[in-house]
């Protein structure tokens, strides 16, 4: 067993981010105050959103998405299979039933045509995942949207940064402009991390209201929403909401953060072009691809392998120091999915070839180019070893 340990991610905090922490810590507010809205500003205006709502984690971004699009208990909501459960579990958290489509084989992200094959009278929304930072096909789905009358939610907890173009424009992912809402995560291993955190995008004030609520407990002091005020200590209740507020501490290292986000992209891009070059001729690996219309954001370098056995791979690497990783388990294939879901294997062939042979390696911006070096020649080696 190596000595060396390279994990699949890992945040970079500098001086300035603690020392931006540290002032909020020594201010009159460390829970949730004006902080949390510069965060909400800073973050809405770098995506090109009217607004933004900062929350506990990504998995609250996505329940709190799926409260305010009002999915009901007949409700059909389509998502992908390739993502982490979250993403499929806030369709259940909000009382509607999860439906999955399979993905792309090109960029790993769901298919349009496949979203439309599952569409009957139940549904009402689709959960589209920019996956390991590569944008789905937003107009295509949007397109079936409007024509069916959906919610359309970007799941884009992997593709801060990312864009797409289409008529000539280009649109970053967040910027809602072919959705209703978007929703982050700043898990440490993402583009920015606030420690746990996540954000909601939206340009539509009725369902930027709605979100406000939701997030703290369905109470309000807005006098507009409530009847009759009885005083300054005033406040009602007026949904079922829950507690995921965020607070001064954790934006503050998320704003902080955000002065470096170009930066940290260009640097996973860099090192995925470096990957990209340095595995181009190893006939036996099938690369990460990029579509011509889209950006990528890097969240994930993944790999797949035509013939090798991934444990083994897996196994080998590990061993050698790299904190290699697979993702994602299929939805489908969890326990609990396997006794809600009425999907079977082979219902998604492209899904399971994934599956099957995907590995994920070591990408963050804080990587040296010795770290990056060490990851080539030990897949290289690796590859070797096991072709033999």
């Amino acid at each position: 067993m190596s000595k060396r340990f390279i994990p699949y991610g890992r945040q970079w905090i500098t001086d300035e981010d603690i020392e931006a922490v540290v002032d909020v810590l020594r201010s009159d507010w460390i829970t949730q105050g004006p902080t949390v809205e510069s965060f909400e500003g800073a973050f809405a205006e770098y995506c090109g959103a009217r607004y933004a709502v900062a929350v506990a984690n990504g998995t609250a971004a996505l329940h709190l998405a799926a409260l305010a699009a009002e999915f009901d208990t007949t409700d059909e909501v389509i998502t992908s299979p390739v993502t982490f459960v979250a993403s499929a579990n806030c369709i259940l958290y909000a009382g509607a039933n999860p439906v999955l489509a399979d993905i792309n084989e090109e960029n790993i992200c769901i298919d349009p045509d496949r979203v439309a094959e599952r569409i009957t009278p139940s549904t009402r929304g689709v959960i589209p995942i920019h996956f390991a930072g590569h944008p789905c096909d937003m107009p295509r789905l949007w397109e079936i949207a409007k024509e069916h009358g959906l919610i359309l939610i970007e799941d884009a907890a992997h593709a801060l940064g990312a864009s797409y173009s289409w008529e000539g424009q280009t649109f970053k992912v967040g910027s809602c402009a072919h959705s209703h809402m978007t929703t982050f995560s700043f898990h440490p291993v993402k583009h920015i991390t606030s420690g746990e955190g996540g954000m909601i995008t939206t340009n539509d004030e009725y369902i930027f209201k709605k979100l406000l609520l939701f997030r703290s407990h369905g109470i309000t002091r807005e006098p507009d929403l409530i009847g009759n005020v009885e005083g300054p200590w005033y406040y009602e209740m007026k949904a079922l909401g829950f507690n995921y507020r965020i607070t001064d501490i954790q934006c503050a290292l998320g704003l902080s953060q955000m002065k470096r986000l170009d930066t940290f992209i260009s640097r996973r891009r860099k090192i995925a072009q470096t990957y990209n070059k340095a595995f181009e001729n190893i006939e036996e690996l099938i690369l990460p691809q990029e579509s011509t219309w889209a950006n990528s954001s890097w969240h994930l370098y993944v790999i797949q392998f035509r013939t090798l056995d991934r444990l083994d791979v897996f196994n080998r690497l590990r061993e050698k120091g790299l904190g290699v990783n697979v993702h994602y388990i299929p939805i489908y294939r969890h326990p609990f999915y396997r006794k809600s879901l009425s999907h079977h294997y082979g219902d998604f062939p492209v899904a399971e070839r994934y599956y099957a042979r995907v590995l994920t390696l070591p990408l963050f911006p804080l990587m040296k180019k010795d770290d990056i070096s060490y990851v080539v020649d030990m897949v290289r080696e690796t590859v070797q070893e096991l072709m033999v």
